[in-house]
């Protein structure tokens, strides 16, 4: 390689794009030549590409590797197989109750599915019940509505920013995706309770939520310019409430002719293990949460793994929610092994963790595993990776896209191996609609757990007592699980 001195004056160091001019580029100066020069080493030239085809060419591995992997995806061709055997779905601590397997279909809905699959092992247990599932399309009704809320309020919170800002053009992004928070799932809970499947069960709209979402989130960019025009021209702050309610009515409409109106009070009648009737009649969804669900949401914490941030600190994201007047949504930050460890104690005490992760990361579908060598991209292509948890997060690699349960982990000379996982992608996914996650892929992929306060150490509960740490909207800490 040609090594070119610099005969022009250094870049400021603050300039990452400097640096790398710096270090990786031929000299600048101001001369013609020097500067013809300089454009060509910045393009990719005929010359290059040949020199790459016959480095290519002279491996014959490169070839064999051509061979199979073009014809099949990285996740089938280049699977490990060592993982599988060495990680087996049977597990040291498994819940003793196996629900049946729900799907939430072409739709963002994770955390609600993964918030209610939690909330009936209690049920079943304490009814000893063979199967039960509580509607997710109730929650999801509501969700919309209150979002489409907290998105027109904080319209009207950032009227006087400018359009074209980074914090209005957040808020325009994606104003009722499907996806949410464990916060978000408790905050609906606690205001609108839960009900059984068969009282609100599923319609196209919410098994195939794309097209509600788009004409919904039209119709709210609609309202948006209504709302700052007004708010431009001087409308009182009485005038602009009346629009927004307004507003929300044809939200509601939409939600109703979509999915139906949700049952304001209901009768839940069923069958347990040993064929006893019950039932319970008459009961508002708020009764039939505070009634039969064992679990008090409002009890519990979400507890996440950043390393980019100092840990045993709580945190927010600035415009995260749904619901208006409900408690902001926070995060102790701890490290990964205590996440770890308590999850850890909390199935073996017989109790289901919800958490979310980056679900797409070193994933087979097929055979239900996630491990970070699973898929041997050095042998393939001669690289590895080489970031940390930490890197990812910071250059837009990583974050939080799903949400699911844990069910069991396995314990080896009292270190967690790998953890049994209950997923929402129906019973023909993975290995019976379970998968298995490694004690590394853990380490890496996982970000957040939720445990009830009383099964954590008083120094981490004290956390919440600080006052919060505030994100910025964009930052991956808000991500939603979808």
């Amino acid at each position: 390689m040609t090594v070119v001195k610099l005969n022009c004056p250094a870049a400021p160091a603050s300039s990452s794009y400097a640096r790398h001019v710096l270090t990786s580029q031929p000299a600048c100066n101001t001369t013609a030549a020097s500067a013809k020069m300089d454009n060509a080493a910045r393009a990719v030239s005929l010359a290059q590409l040949d020199e790459y085809k016959d480095s290519f060419d002279a491996d014959g591995k490169n070839r064999l590797a051509t061979l199979t992997i073009s014809r099949e995806a990285y996740t089938n061709s280049l699977e490990n197989r060592y993982v599988f055997l060495n990680h087996p779905p049977v597990f040291s601590h498994k819940l003793a109750i196996d629900a049946p397997i729900t799907d939430q279909k072409t739709s963002g809905r994770c955390w609600l599915f993964a918030g209610l699959n939690l909330l009936r092992q209690g049920m079943m247990k304490e009814y000893n019940l063979e199967e039960l599932e509580l509607s997710q399309p109730y929650l999801f009704f509501y969700d919309k509505l209150e979002k489409a809320n907290w998105f027109l309020e904080n319209v009207l919170a950032t009227a006087d920013e400018e359009l074209d800002g980074r914090v209005v053009q957040y808020l325009l992004k994606d104003p009722v995706g499907d996806g949410g928070q464990w916060d978000m799932f408790v905050a609906l809970v606690e205001k609108y309770g839960v009900v059984p499947k068969e009282a609100y069960p599923e319609t196209y709209h919410t098994s195939n939520s794309r097209q509600m979402d788009a004409l919904i989130t039209t119709k709210l960019r609609e309202y948006a310019r209504q709302l700052r025009g007004a708010h431009g021209e001087g409308g009182s702050a009485c005038h602009l409430r009346d629009m927004k309610r307004r507003m929300l009515e044809e939200v509601y409409r939409i939600m109703a002719i979509s999915l139906g109106t949700p049952p304001q009070r209901l009768t839940w009648a069923f069958y347990d293990k040993d064929k006893k009737f019950h039932e319970f009649r008459g009961l508002t969804p708020l009764e039939f949460y505070k009634l039969h669900v064992q679990l008090d949401c409002k009890t519990t914490v979400s507890l996440i793994n950043d390393p980019r941030n100092q840990y045993l600190q709580k945190y927010t994201v600035q415009y995260l929610g749904n619901v208006v007047g409900a408690p902001d949504v926070h995060y102790i930050n701890l490290e990964v092994g205590d996440l770890k460890r308590f999850a850890a104690e909390a199935l073996q005490a017989g109790k289901p963790v919800w958490f979310g992760c980056d679900v797409g990361k070193f994933h087979s579908r097929n055979k239900g595993m996630m491990d970070p060598e699973l898929i041997d991209y050095q042998t393939a292509f001669n690289f590895g990776f080489s970031a940390t948890k930490a890197e990812r997060l910071q250059y837009g690699e990583s974050l939080m896209t799903h949400a699911m349960l844990l069910t069991g982990v396995h314990i080896e000379d009292g270190k967690t191996v790998r953890w049994r996982i209950e997923n929402s992608w129906g019973a023909e996914y993975g290995n019976k609609g379970y998968l298995t996650m490694t004690d590394r892929w853990f380490d890496e992929f996982v970000y957040q757990i939720v445990l009830p306060t009383a099964d954590l150490p008083k120094h981490v509960v004290d956390v919440l007592d600080k006052e919060a740490q505030v994100l910025p909207p964009w930052d991956p800490m808000g991500a939603l699980a979808a």
